[in-house]
């Protein structure tokens, strides 16, 4: 079998989005499955609209999604000199010509055959000519007068066009630059790639591709075109439909490998299993369960899928990843031991760890930066201080080292019972105490995990 070796290869000019980044996740876990190569170019030969933030965000978002390349990181503009060295050879066999049609020319030529309902071709003027290098003048591919260019898309199926849909095409332009298609069959050609998985919109290039493949004299990659994500009203993805750079959905506080489950399942599936981590993606993923039908974008369901995942971590895998969006809180002075006891009680409130920092503010607050909701601090009326006060003095006499939930729960159970009251007479006030907030997790739980000592000063802090 023939080494499986993909790539991906974005464009710097603007960020990773998830159409980009699901295309890289297919080809990345494709070659992982068959412990084959998976490389990245960046094709920046758009040298008015590609910039370095945009490359170092693309590779930023990468490394963030654990999407690791083979190799160094090939970069189209600094391969020129090779693309021209292809064109130079595919001139000097007679395979290509030079064309002086100007793109003036050329455009009052596409008007005209818009005026006559005509779909413009080239016509091939200049093949004949025998020009020779000149000032202004593109490169253009010979391509078969007649017959078919056919492949078998991973994705689609069998697809066939005829040769006459098609003209000569410019493979490098008047002023010295390659054209997309000849730098892309050059570099995938000369890299090795085995398998090239894009988005749908590149199929009408194939063709094209596969014309040069063939003057060149190289072996053609299989080829697999995924149908583009759509919005959930089926028209195409936007910002309005939910979706964002990569790059945002690290700074919400999604959790990498949620990102990429769901990218995944949005057009791949392996029965109705919804919920994979990336070792499962790795051994279950080929291109036979690929989906020809486009796939609506669902952030609801993103969300639940980040927070299956969240919830299945431990506290200590939480913990470093939390730590940015705490600092953003200004919560950069915090006990790590104490974070970890508090984590599994927000655990299941929580779908991100922007979420989840937030629930975790009022625990790790200093007394004098504790706010209180209008809710909770209107539980602090006169009877509502009494009965914090005789709840203080009853958790003052457990001993520190056995301030524990069964403790601390009996203590409040007895004030109960011994006072004839009901629960929801005692917890919104000692809750409010306790968290400034009218709704949280277990209160024996929250005040076993930040200790008697800082309880008791909380209590205190309302009732002076």
């Amino acid at each position: 079998m023939t080494k499986v070796i993909t790539r991906f290869a974005p464009s710097p000019t603007g960020h990773l989005h998830i159409g980009g980044a699901r295309t890289a996740i297919f080809s990345w876990l494709l070659a992982k499955h068959f412990n084959g190569e998976f490389l990245l170019r960046i094709e920046d030969t758009d040298f008015e609209r590609s910039k370095q933030e945009y490359t170092d965000s693309i590779l930023a978002s990468m490394a963030w999604l654990g999407l690791t390349w083979s190799g160094e990181t090939i970069y189209q503009s600094k391969r020129l000199a090779v693309y021209n060295e292809y064109v130079d050879k595919l001139l000097s066999e007679n395979k290509a010509y030079w064309c002086k049609c100007t793109p003036q020319e050329l455009e009052a030529r596409r008007e005209e055959a818009k005026a006559k309902g005509e779909a413009f071709h080239y016509d091939g003027r200049c093949r004949s000519l025998n020009l020779e290098k000149g000032e202004g003048y593109a490169v253009r591919l010979k391509i078969p007068s007649s017959g078919m260019v056919r492949f078998d898309d991973l994705v689609k199926g069998q697809i066939a066009i005829d040769v006459n849909e098609l003209d000569d095409m410019v493979i490098r332009r008047a002023d010295g630059t390659p054209t997309y298609n000849l730098a892309v069959v050059v570099d995938d050609a000369t890299m090795g790639v085995s398998v090239v998985l894009r988005g749908d919109d590149h199929v009408s290039n194939t063709p094209k591709q596969i014309l040069i493949y063939e003057a060149l004299g190289f072996k053609q990659p299989q080829f697999g075109h995924v149908p583009m994500i759509l919005g959930a009203d089926r028209q195409k993805l936007s910002k309005r439909h939910g979706a964002k750079a990569v790059i945002d959905y690290k700074e919400d506080g999604l959790l990498p490998e949620a990102l990429v489950n769901y990218l995944v399942r949005l057009g791949w599936s392996h029965g109705d299993q919804e919920l994979f981590n990336t070792q499962e993606l790795i051994e279950l993923f080929t291109t036979d369960h690929l989906n020809n039908s486009a796939a609506g974008f669902d952030p609801e369901k993103l969300l639940w899928i980040n927070a299956q995942h969240l919830r299945s971590k431990s506290p200590e895998e939480l913990y470093p990843l939390l730590e940015e969006f705490l600092n953003k809180l200004g919560l950069n002075t915090f006990d790590k031991e104490l974070i970890l006891r508090l984590i599994p009680l927000y655990q299941p409130r929580v779908n991100t760890l922007v979420e989840l920092a937030e629930a975790l503010r009022p625990a790790l607050s200093s007394l004098d930066k504790l706010e209180y909701e209008p809710k909770a601090a209107a539980q602090f009326s006169d009877e509502g201080k009494m009965r914090l006060k005789a709840l203080s003095d009853l958790l003052t006499q457990i001993d520190d080292k056995g301030f524990d939930v069964p403790a601390v729960e009996n203590c409040i159970h007895k004030y109960v019972e011994d006072n004839s009251l009901k629960f929801k007479q005692v917890g919104p006030v000692l809750r409010a105490a306790l968290t400034g907030q009218s709704g949280g997790p277990s209160l024996p739980e929250f005040m076993s995990a930040i200790g008697k000592n800082n309880t008791l000063l909380r209590i205190k802090k309302v009732l002076l």
